[in-house]
C-alpha cells in the first residue's frame, strides 16, 4: 500500500514525496493529462500521504485517516448520495446554495463538475460558483490533521467569471491547505490561474504497461485487452472502463462522415451519418471530439509519408490509408480547425447536430466542383 501502487509518471510521485518530506508543500498544483491517466488517483493518494498518521512522505493505507480518505476512490457513490440529499428537482438557486461537495474526511474535499440531477443529468456538467465559494470559505479553517486538501476535478469546465472568483483563493493561499486542480490541458485555463500553480503533466503509459494493468484487473475479455490498450492511448483508467465494441463502432461512424465529406457523396448521406452520431447520448461530446482528433491525426501522419506511422486507430488502418490518398494535408488541417470550433462551441452549448452538419458541409466539395481525387 502507498505510492508504490501508482503506475507510471514516477518523477511526479518522487517530487510529491520530496515536498512532503521537506514540509514544503505547494499551496496549489495543477495536474494535466488525458482522461484516465491517473490525475485524480494521484491527487487522492497525495491527500492520504499528507494526512497519514504513520508516515511522513507516503501513506500506509491502514490507519483510520488513510482508510477514510481512501473512500474517495469510489466517487460515483458519493455523487449519488450528494445529489439525493439535495433533491432530484433542485432549481438553479438550490444548486448554488447547496453545492455538490464530496468528502469522506473533514480535511479532504473533492469538487467535480455538477451534473445537477442523478436521473437526468445536464449535458455538460460544470464546476459552479457555489462550489468554489465553499472552498474559499473552508480553505482557511485549521485542519484536524496535518493538512487540508481540496481536489477540484475538471477545472476546465469553469466559466471565465467563475474562474475569476477562484483566483481570490490562489492570490491569498492559506498556509495549511493545498488545492489540486485537474484538467486535460493547461491551455484550457486562464493564464492567471496557471501562473499561481505548480504544474505537473501526466504522460501516457506505454501500451505494454496498459496491457499488463488490464490483465491484472481482469475487467476485459482477453481478446479485447490489446485493442483497448491501443484505443486508450496510454490511459489505463480509460482502458479499464472502456466498452471496446462501442468505441470501435463510434470511430467507424466518424470515419464514414469524413469519407462522405471528402468524396462529395451527397448531403443526404452526410447528414444521415451526422444525425446518427449526434443521437449517441451514451458518449460524452468531449469523447466524440477526441475521436475526431485521433482520426485526423492519423490522416496527417499518413499524408506525411512516414515509414512507420504510429496510428491511434490501427484497427482502421486500411480505411485510413484509402482516405489519406483522397485528401490533402490542407483538407485535414481545415477539418482540425473545424473540430477546434466545435470544442469551443461546446462550452457555449452549441447544438452538436448543427455543429457537425456545418463542419461536414464545409469539408465537402463546393456545388459544381468535382469530388476530391480518390
Amino acid at each position: 500500500m502507498g505510492f508504490s501502487e501508482f503506475l507510471g509518471n514516477e518523477a511526479m510521485v518522487a517530487a510529491l514525496r520530496g515536498a512532503l518530506r521537506a514540509e514544503r508543500v505547494p499551496h496549489a498544483m495543477l495536474f494535466t493529462g488525458p482522461r484516465g491517466v491517473g490525475k485524480f488517483t494521484l491527487a487522492r493518494m497525495f491527500a492520504q500521504a499528507a494526512n497519514c498518521e504513520r508516515l511522513k512522505d507516503d501513506f500506509c493505507g491502514e490507519c483510520a485517516t488513510c482508510q477514510r480518505i481512501g473512500q474517495l476512490a469510489d466517487l460515483d457513490d458519493l455523487i449519488a448520495r450528494g445529489l439525493a440529499e439535495r433533491g432530484e428537482s433542485a432549481d438553479a438557486a438550490t444548486v448554488e446554495r447547496v453545492p455538490l461537495i464530496l468528502q469522506s474526511h473533514p480535511d479532504v474535499w473533492v469538487m467535480v463538475p455538477d451534473p445537477v440531477r442523478l436521473k437526468s443529468p445536464v449535458a455538460r456538467p460544470v464546476l459552479r460558483i457555489g462550489q468554489l465559494r465553499a472552498v474559499q470559505r473552508a480553505a482557511y479553517f485549521q485542519p484536524m490533521g496535518r493538512r487540508r486538501v481540496f481536489i477540484l476535478d475538471g477545472v476546465e469546465t469553469m466559466r471565465a467569471d467563475v474562474s475569476n472568483v477562484f483566483l481570490k483563493i490562489l492570490e491569498e493561499p492559506p498556509g495549511s491547505a493545498t488545492l489540486i486542480l485537474t484538467a486535460p490541458s493547461p491551455f484550457n485555463l486562464l493564464p492567471t490561474i496557471l501562473s499561481r500553480c505548480m504544474q505537473f503533466h501526466f504522460a501516457p503509459l506505454p501500451q505494454a504497461e496498459v496491457e499488463n494493468i488490464l490483465k491484472a484487473k481482469g475487467t476485459l475479455k482477453s481478446g479485447e485487452v490489446k485493442l483497448a490498450a491501443q484505443l486508450s492511448e496510454g490511459s489505463p483508467g480509460l482502458a479499464s472502463e472502456m466498452n471496446v465494441q462501442a468505441v470501435v463502432e463510434r470511430r467507424q461512424a466518424i470515419l464514414r462522415i469524413l469519407e462522405h465529406a471528402a468524396r462529395g457523396q451527397g448531403f443526404s448521406q452526410l447528414f444521415a451519418a451526422t444525425n446518427q452520431l449526434a443521437k449517441d447520448r451514451e458518449s460524452p461530446y468531449e469523447d466524440l471530439l477526441a475521436d475526431f482528433y485521433g482520426l485526423l491525426s492519423d490522416l496527417l501522419e499518413l499524408n506525411a509519408g512516414l515509414k512507420s506511422p504510429q496510428l491511434r486507430n490501427p484497427h482502421l488502418a486500411k480505411e485510413l490509408q484509402a482516405l489519406a490518398r483522397s485528401v490533402s494535408s490542407n483538407w485535414v488541417m481545415r477539418a482540425i480547425s473545424g473540430i477546434d470550433e466545435l470544442a469551443s462551441g461546446a462550452r457555449r452549448n452549441l447544438n452538436r447536430q448543427l455543429g457537425m452538419d456545418a463542419l461536414a458541409a464545409s469539408l465537402s466539395p463546393t456545388p459544381g466542383a468535382s469530388p476530391l481525387p480518390r
